[in-house]
């Protein structure tokens, strides 16, 4: 159970079902990513303070999204109260769960707890994924946790929303179950996005992942509604880009974080402060996740090289945002000829940033 505050804003995490802020609205799902179609999932609870006489004239006047009906079952009889916005998702993740892997996320623990800040939310569930919890069925799920544990008032999902033991349940099936507790129960639609009506899938981690693992970082970053991030603490490397004029920050990765395709990026860095009205503008710079095989390199490392920057960055903590990829990683018959390939790479790299700007 912890809080993390910034600036005077809160997320409660409760790691326990005893920990709960109650009584909650909800948002369930696995929000890895908190991607613009999760984004559209956790917008109605953020609306549940409001009366919902006061929540049907906003719909009606246009304050509130079109595609978010105000409640479809007959209101709550009794007197509103104060309720906490709450995302409830489950640790481990299921899939890890069952096949006993460890799994990488778009958004560890600390970034979703960012992203769900930033967007309002109070409260962060984590579910403790079991074997006793993968065995309720979707009806005991309703009642065990929503019910009864999360002193539940209102509730969103995705029209793929899936629950209870094997999956049984469907979004459809959680609004009839509600129904019966006099739950209001929101089913928001796929979302496609509007610059990119011609991707394949609605906006998913899934298909999220699949443009990192490719290098398409636009599609990536249109899906997430913001750049995709690696945050990490500069650490002490072999200093080899010193010796051919391109000095890097190796950074240290969570290594739960979801690393893209191996190869060259134009980026955005962000030096990091405890103190937020301390913190730097952006830096442009180039990085490079891999092996490095010019330099006979054995580990993955990930390493940033700024633009126009000089000073000691040890031990502070940098936020790259991946703006483009430029090229895979490759090896040079020599390091002049990598030299002059990084060279080519800063200048594409600092056309792209400046059209993208």
């Amino acid at each position: 159970m912890l809080n993390l505050s910034q600036n005077g804003c809160s997320v409660w995490i409760a790691a326990s079902t005893t920990s709960v802020l109650t009584p909650t609205t909800v948002a369930l799902g696995k929000f890895d990513g908190v991607h613009l179609g999760h984004q559209k999932v956790i917008q109605p609870i953020l609306h549940s303070a409001i009366s919902k006489a006061e929540e049907s004239q906003r719909w009606q006047n246009g304050e509130i999204p079109a595609d978010f009906s105000p409640s479809l079952v007959t209101p709550q009889t009794q007197s509103q109260e104060r309720t906490y916005s709450t995302v409830v998702t489950f640790h481990p993740h299921p899939q890890e769960f069952f096949t006993g892997k460890p799994r990488t996320w778009l958004t560890p623990l600390d970034e979703k707890v960012q992203q769900l800040r930033s967007l309002g939310v109070e409260q962060l569930v984590l579910l403790p994924f079991d074997k006793e919890l993968s065995a309720l069925s979707p009806e005991e799920f309703v009642d065990k946790i929503l019910v009864q544990t999360l002193k539940c008032q209102r509730i969103s999902v995705g029209q793929d929303f899936c629950f209870g033991k094997q999956r049984q349940g469907t979004a459809k099936d959680l609004q009839l179950f509600a129904a019966k507790y006099n739950i209001p129960v929101t089913i928001v639609p796929l979302q496609i996005h509007a610059d990119r009506p011609t991707l394949e899938a609605p906006i998913s981690t899934s298909l999220i992942r699949q443009s990192l693992e490719s290098g398409d970082i636009k599609s990536a970053n249109l899906c997430l509604g913001r750049p995709y991030t690696l945050t990490g603490v500069v650490i002490q490397g072999q200093q080899l880009g010193r010796t051919i004029g391109f000095p890097t920050a190796n950074l240290q990765i969570p290594s739960d974080k979801f690393l893209p395709r191996q190869g060259v990026y134009a980026v955005r860095v962000n030096i990091l402060s405890d103190t937020p009205e301390t913190t730097t503008p952006p830096i442009l710079g180039v990085m490079n996740i891999g092996n490095r095989p010019t330099l006979n390199g054995a580990e993955s490392s990930v390493e940033v090289h700024l633009f126009d920057w000089s000073g000691d960055l040890y031990g502070q903590t940098l936020a790259v945002q991946l703006i483009e990829f430029l090229r895979p990683e490759q090896k040079f018959p020599s390091l002049e000829a990598l030299k002059t390939q990084i060279q080519q790479d800063c200048v594409i790299a600092q056309k792209v940033l400046r059209e993208s700007c």
